[in-house]
């Protein structure tokens, strides 16, 4: 079972923008870097002491000015308090990590760009340490590159908890392809645990760590940044935090980039089962290229999703050998969550070619190696807290069915148009089902008055498929698609000449394209 808004098997979180790069080994040494980092930013020499007299009137929320203290490599670090009810702001509040690149030209600054790598419940902290390789020099020259870790989400204080490691191990680990009651019976037990687990120990933060009070946030660090407009790029799940943010500050718009986008308006379940296709073209994509290349352990594209699922299945009856060395199970679920982690980006596309040679060869190792990186598991076997918040805030921002009926209907559905991926990304939602806290009624996100915004779609991103990025551009009334016929999860910054210019001269220049362009 995966965990988050995007989720190949429990909840994974397949709306988060996974970093890019060459080979897996790299990858682990990235996520080593930034958490290092991560932890910096919000320590002590990063994160001064709240004032003496702390906000208790949404005006003195608007009036905080930031206290950027240096922090690693040329990063300046500070907090934002933001209360925990904007109807009550005299009440409990967080205080977010915000960190900033300085933009390299001063004297042609335009302003902010704030940054949102999705999820949700990934860290805009982590997201914006890469800015350097993340963003071209005539963007960091133009731009001081600005994140922050939302409500409840990484280092924000107070943070979202539920599970602990062991727990959220046997939470990943059971088989969202049940096949009896007693399989059933288990996803059930696992569902209501996790969100009984969340009431347990996180109970005074559920209610307010949705979207919508993100975005009011956002608007929060607009103003401590002294920025009259917002200039923001948002990634992946980002892309609901955007439009969230239009929709309740149409005027303070300036450039909203929303890139791998989740459309607001497809219901819960129906969203899951879109999901479940977009993996499945994916995974196709990827038996293509590796068809064409040397030593591909997959028969065909049809046998190889026939021989893939059927990995599957045995490993979650006998899990495979694993040299992880850390307690992580290689079976079925964790090899599917591994599986979906490589499709995130083309240069992960080598290590699940190695990942399914070796599991077919009776060694899980790669796979579960994958699965821990989407899942931010640490070696010592603990997590960040992204699964934790990934699933509190998606339980919260839309509604969800309470019925098992519904959930099985939807299961079905899924994995007639997704053999591979579909039942596991329904069934991964199913703690929703049981969530101690109501969800925000169904609204309709169309941002009436503010300026053009740019939505960009990948034709075969897995997690948010293309289908999505029309919807929303089609959603909102300024909106204008950009398309990328490409491969991999989000479009900017990820290999298109094409995609990065048109991007790059909005940002800068406000320039629009045409809505519908498909960048090659």
């Amino acid at each position: 079972m995966s965990a988050g808004r995007g989720r190949p098997a429990r909840r994974a979180p397949a709306r988060l923008a996974r970093p890019r790069p060459a080979r897996l080994a790299v990858a682990v040494a990235l996520a080593l870097l930034t958490t290092g980092l991560t932890a910096a930013c919000s320590g002590a020499r990063a994160s001064p002491p709240a004032p003496a007299a702390a906000p208790t009137t949404l005006a003195g929320y608007y009036a905080q000015r930031l206290d950027w203290q240096p922090c690693d490599d040329g990063f300046q670090c500070a907090r934002l308090l933001v209360p925990f009810d904007y109807n009550r702001p005299d009440g409990r509040r967080f205080s977010l990590p915000v960190i900033r690149l300085p933009a390299t030209d001063p004297s042609r600054r335009i302003g902010a760009l704030v940054v949102n790598p999705g999820g949700p419940g990934g860290s805009g902290v982590q997201y914006a340490l890469g800015a350097r390789s993340e963003f071209p020099a005539a963007v960091r020259a133009r731009f001081d590159i600005v994140g922050f870790d939302p409500r409840g989400v990484g280092a924000s204080e107070p943070a979202l908890t539920c599970m602990t490691g062991p727990e959220l191990d046997q939470y990943f680990a059971t088989d969202d392809e049940p096949a009896n009651a007693a399989q059933l019976a288990e996803v059930i037990r696992e569902s209501k645990l996790y969100a009984a687990r969340c009431e347990q120990r996180s109970a005074a933060l559920l209610p307010y760590v949705g979207t919508q009070n993100a975005a009011r946030d956002l608007d929060v660090l607009r103003s401590a940044l002294g920025q009259s407009q917002l200039t923001y790029l948002g990634k992946s799940y980002g892309t609901y935090l955007g439009a969230w943010y239009a929709q309740l500050f149409p005027t303070h718009v300036r450039a909203l980039v929303l890139d791998g986008a989740v459309d607001p308006d497809t219901p819960s379940l129906a969203d899951d089962i879109t999901q479940a296709e977009g993996f499945q073209v994916a995974f196709r994509s990827f038996a293509a290229w590796c068809l064409a290349s040397a030593s591909c352990p997959l028969p065909s594209t049809g046998a190889g999703v026939t021989r893939t699922q059927a990995l599957i299945t045995r490993a979650n009856a006998t899990p495979l050998a694993s040299q992880l060395g850390d307690g992580q199970v290689a079976d079925g679920a964790m090899l599917l969550n591994g599986i979906a982690a490589a499709l995130y980006s083309t240069s992960y596309w080598p290590d699940l070619k190695i990942g399914l040679t070796g599991a077919f060869a009776g060694n899980g190792t790669v796979l579960a190696e994958l699965a821990d990186l989407l899942y931010e598991r640490n070696p010592n076997g603990t997590y960040t807290n992204l699964a934790d918040a990934d699933t509190a805030i998606s339980c919260l921002d839309r509604p969800w069915p309470h019925s098992l009926a519904a959930f099985q209907s939807a299961a079905a559905a899924a994995a007639r148009v997704a053999p591979l991926f579909g039942a596991p990304i329904v069934w991964g939602s199913l703690a929703c089902a049981y969530w101690p806290v109501p969800a925000y009624p169904p609204a309709r996100i169309r941002a009436a008055g503010a300026r053009p915004i740019l939505v960009v779609g990948t034709l075969r991103d897995p997690a948010t498929p293309y289908r999505q990025a029309q919807a929303l551009a089609a959603d909102l009334a300024s909106g204008v698609l950009l398309g990328w016929n490409g491969d991999g999860h989000t479009g900017y910054g990820e290999g298109s000449a094409c995609v990065d210019t048109i991007v790059n001269d909005y940002l800068i220049d406000l320039a629009v394209p045409r809505s519908g362009r498909v960048c090659p």
